[in-house]
């Protein structure tokens, strides 16, 4: 008599989700704890062991950064699909992700714009194709995928909520600084503790991924190889790779010389090219408006998908402000103790997964509660803008109470709960809408799309933070106000569009 073995499971769902999670939270271990400190580490000056960079430029560098690694998702993915299988892509990003941290732990600037390039080659192998690996777990009809993909979610954030606090103790504090010199070891060095820290935190996932992945050798295999396969893949890649350089144009504002011809304009011997983001907001608004008026329903949903596009990109370009800009405030005018608690500045970088952690159960209650009364996906959207306007908002008065000294943390954490909210009104939503709204033959190229409006959104809130200081302290608050009046009046946009948006969705909610 035979017996049928009884699928291990964890927690109710396939056993493969648990290396999942615990490689993607040790994953989001190294980036954030990682990202926590990158801008602070570039404009910190040359006596405290940073790069004595401009805020401007440390910001273009740190949007452009941010960036690259949604962008080098798109080829990623594609690659992964074609060529290697999302399994091995996972490993292979993974080692590069490491091998990208250790160079960071370097002192020196060559190791540091070397450790930032290999962290985006690898985070573009990995990202995608972890999530894929999740979604592969469950048959087709499987009512355990959305808790699956939740439980991931909380991976996510945990790792998010831990890596600014270790990482942030060991670049930032004083008291792993003097533990560093009873070693007798520079202390200015701390920071690349912090960044090693990081390292250590991905290999912990690689382990993870290894030891423990015996659930997953069925999961994202190698494809088999076809010319038609390579052929996508390196199209794919150029054409990002294109994308990419075009966008570097747009921060030249005095471009002297390139491909080895020498350029003259303007009397300044250069031409200014930063003219070329506004094409970035422009072009999606006429491919909106185009497919919105189109006859045909389904092109007209077409316009539907950049209307969240447009949605998506302003919301991460204030609300990706949390690794520059915020962190900034944080660093330069933000109390540094809570009683007889040091609080470096980095720790602030985890009050937003721990929002997500203590708030996404609450918008899951709420919105299964509220069942077919829900906001309409457009309306989500709508209202993830107008918290971050009201976030943005709160930093105005934080400013100028900053002009006579430093302020109370309660002001970057209220910012940062309004953000959170805002944040669980648009991106749970955003993917999902994306994959209902796509012709069938399109789904992928338009989740590429979606990847884009993150993209852009990070190499915007890199421009946008490029500003902060301009004028001294007593600017910050027009800084802050600009950009709340703006994303605010894009929000009243948004809000007059929703029934005509939803009319190009034809039903689909």
């Amino acid at each position: 008599m035979s017996e049928t073995a009884t699928p291990r499971t964890w927690f109710g769902h396939p056993a493969g989700l648990a290396p999942l999670f615990f490689a993607e939270l040790w994953e989001r271990f190294s980036y954030y704890g990682m990202r926590a400190l990158l801008t602070l580490y570039m404009v910190a000056p040359l006596a405290g062991g940073g790069l004595n960079l401009p805020t401007d430029k440390a910001a273009l560098i740190y949007g452009t950064y941010t960036m690259s690694v949604y962008m080098l998702s798109i080829p990623g993915g594609t690659i992964a699909d074609n060529l290697i299988g999302s399994r091995m892509a996972v490993l292979l990003g993974g080692i590069i992700i490491a091998a990208g941290h250790f160079s960071l732990a370097i002192p020196s600037s060559t190791p540091f714009y070397l450790g930032l390039f290999l962290i985006v080659i690898g985070t573009g192998l990995l990202k995608p194709n972890i999530s894929a690996m999740v979604g592969q777990l469950y048959e087709s009809g499987d009512n355990r995928r959305d808790a699956g993909f939740s439980i991931f979610y909380m991976g996510i954030n945990l790792g998010s909520f831990i890596a600014p606090i270790v990482t942030g103790f060991l670049a930032q504090h004083s008291a792993f600084k003097a533990i560093l010199e009873g070693w007798g070891l520079d202390p200015t060095h701390s920071w690349h503790w912090g960044f090693g820290a990081a390292g250590v935190g991905m290999v912990l996932g690689l382990i993870v991924f290894v030891v423990f992945g015996g659930q997953l050798k069925e999961v994202g295999p190698v494809p088999t190889r076809s010319s038609a396969g390579w052929v996508k893949s390196i199209i794919m890649l150029v054409g990002t790779v294109g994308l990419w350089g075009i966008v570097w144009l747009s921060d030249q504002q005095n471009l002297t010389q390139l491909a080895g011809v020498h350029l003259v304009a303007d009397g300044n011997n250069g031409f200014d090219l930063t003219w070329l983001r506004y094409l970035f907001i422009l072009a999606p608004i006429a491919v909106m408006v185009w497919f919105g008026c189109s006859k045909k329903a389904e092109t007209r949903r077409l316009g539907a998908i950049f209307y969240f596009f447009i949605g998506a990109l302003v919301f991460w370009a204030l609300f990706e402000q949390a690794g520059s800009s915020l962190n900034l405030f944080a660093d330069e005018h933000t109390r540094t103790h809570v009683g007889s608690v040091e609080v470096p500045a980095s720790w602030y970088q985890a009050a937003n997964p721990f929002f997500v952690i203590c708030l996404a159960p609450v918008f899951a209650i709420i919105w299964t509660k509220l069942g077919n009364r829900q906001p309409s996906t457009p309306m989500k959207f709508t209202l993830g803008l107008g918290f971050l306007a009201l976030a943005f908002g709160l930093m105005v008065p934080a400013a100028k109470l900053a002009v006579h000294g430093r302020v109370s943390p309660l002001w970057l954490l209220g910012l940062y709960l309004f953000q959170t909210i805002g944040e669980l009104c648009l991106s749970p939503v955003g993917l999902s809408i994306f994959t209902k709204l796509s012709p069938k033959h399109l789904v992928g190229a338009m989740l590429g799309i979606w990847f884009l409006g993150a993209a852009f959104g990070n190499k915007f809130a890199g421009v946008l933070a490029s500003a902060f200081g301009e004028g001294g302290t007593s600017n910050l608050d027009r800084f802050f106000g600009q950009q709340a009046l703006g994303v605010l009046i894009i929000a009243g946009l948004f809000l007059g569009l929703v029934p005509i948006v939803r009319r190009w969705m034809g039903g689909v909610k």
